[in-house]
């Protein structure tokens, strides 16, 4: 696409923000009474993670998150999207909270606030405590009822300074790589088990968004970030938009619908009758799941693209969710995944800033009048210094320009979207890759932890500062 003959300027209050989540980058994972979570024990299960790589170290925040706040304030960051760590709160998932777990998060706050950064928290993003999973983890309904009495201590702790709220992350990849596929913890592969997660995955954000409605000032904002997919034929055939059909209401209607509708996508249940009878869902779930939302939170990576089976084609699952001999999408055995064309990041992703465009416009016209945010996006690259210390990562600069792009088109085009958290603030645990993955804008030297920005993060500071886009080319610094 051609450089732009002028800057485009985003609303004056659109939020600059980086996100990150506390298994990446904290650490400590034995300090001030956290107990393990189902990362630690996935970690350190051998042939989970790259290398055998954990989180125990991370990139240290848990102790340099002064350090951090204050490379966020250089930079310009508006806004800070971060996760609690479950089991540092609530350790055994259940009972009074520990305070020193929650002071950290109060410290933390306190500080964003102190250079003038808005901080938003996400309740859930991927580490449930191990204690729960050992009752049963997500599969089991009390899972849900502990979230919401964990919700509840957070929200009361922390509900008078942080506004922005996001009760999951991702659920999607907690149920069907956690549960299904296996390739993200607890590394279960029982397809019947990850549809019993993804349900009361969703009862959980409705009793955690009532949780937290209960003990904060109406002014906060509750949201919940869904990485909902842009699923695409390969051909128009009736067969191929079938198999879109079916891929969409597993990668997304099965929880935006409940969520924003109150009620399971059609087909869904047909579709997955042989794996589940669906029992589990009770009289009244849809009602809870279904609470008012403040707003949408939208996780965007690539594109995906699908067609019928071909009884021919042979080799590995082409949907970008890591290998594994089971799938993460149950009642699907006839959908094939392809690559998308195009330049690809690091983890192999295409770059199509078209499908970031797409899905603001398709949630725009799903829950029209609900405020969207664009809660992760980002790429991975092979950063490495050059022998004066400096990281340059112009592919970075190229994607976020272009994504950016997609997103002040989406705004123009009428789209109420509010702010963009670049995933991630720095280069951390990237889960089952280890430390192989970089996506962050600030590289970590991993022997030392000393963190530098890229000059994607210069590139980006002026565009939080001035509210347009810098060109490709420029990365200042």
């Amino acid at each position: 696409m051609p450089e732009p003959s002028s800057p485009v300027s985003f609303p004056p209050a659109f939020l600059w923000g980086a996100a990150t989540s506390a298994y990446q980058i904290e650490g400590a994972v034995r300090e001030d009474g956290r107990t393990p979570s189902i990362w630690d024990t996935f970690s350190h299960t051998p042939g989970k993670t790259a290398g055998g790589e954990t989180g125990d170290i991370a990139v240290d925040h848990y102790h340099r998150f002064r350090d951090d706040v204050a490379l966020m304030a250089d930079l310009g960051l508006s806004a800070y999207r971060f996760s609690i760590s479950w089991s540092r709160v609530q350790p055994t998932g259940r009972g009074p909270a520990v305070q020193r777990g929650l002071d950290f998060y109060r410290n933390l706050v306190d500080e964003l606030l102190a250079h003038d950064i808005k901080p938003a928290i996400t309740l859930y993003h991927w580490d449930l405590p191990q204690e729960l999973e050992d009752a049963g983890g997500w599969p089991e309904r009390d899972t849900a009822l502990r979230f919401a009495d964990y919700a509840q201590i957070v929200g009361e702790a922390l509900g008078d300074r942080v506004e922005q709220w996001i009760t999951l992350n991702e659920p999607w990849c907690s149920a069907f790589l956690g549960y299904g596929s296996g390739v993200h913890a607890p590394g279960r592969t029982d397809a019947a088990a990850s549809l019993k997660a993804a349900h009361h995955l969703n009862l959980a954000h409705g009793l955690g968004a009532k949780a937290l409605r209960s003990v904060m000032p109406a002014r906060n904002s509750v949201a919940v970030s869904l990485n909902s997919s842009v699923v695409r034929p390969l051909s128009q055939s009736p067969a191929d938009l079938a198999a879109v059909r079916r891929i969409d209401n597993l990668a997304n209607g099965v929880f935006h619908g409940p969520m924003l509708h109150g009620a399971y996508p059609e087909g869904l249940f047909e579709e997955t009758s042989a794996i589940t009878d669906w029992s589990y869902v009770l009289d009244g779930d849809l009602a809870v799941i279904k609470q008012p939302l403040d707003a949408l939170g939208l996780n965007y990576y690539t594109p995906t693209l699908v067609s019928a089976t071909d009884a021919t084609a042979s080799g590995p699952r082409a949907d970008g969710h890591g290998a594994s001999a089971y799938t993460p999408w149950p009642g699907a055995d006839d959908v094939m995944f392809h690559q998308t064309p195009g330049e690809r990041t690091e983890m192999g992703w295409t770059i199509d800033p078209t499908g970031l465009h797409d899905l603001i416009t398709r949630y725009t016209r799903e829950a029209p009048g609900l405020p969207l945010y664009i809660t992760e996006n980002g790429a991975a690259y092979d950063d490495k210094p050059d022998p004066e210390g400096r990281v340059h990562d112009p592919e970075r600069i190229a994607y976020l320009h272009g994504h950016l792009s997609a997103v002040r088109r989406a705004i123009a085009d009428g789209a109420d979207v509010r702010g963009y958290y670049l995933w991630s603030l720095m280069d951390n645990f990237e889960w089952a890759y280890g430390y192989d993955k970089r996506f962050g804008a600030v590289y970590v030297d991993y022997a030392t932890l000393a963190r530098t920005p890229k000059s994607s993060a210069h590139w980006y500071s002026r565009a939080a500062r001035t509210g347009t886009l810098p060109p490709v080319t420029d990365a200042a610094e």
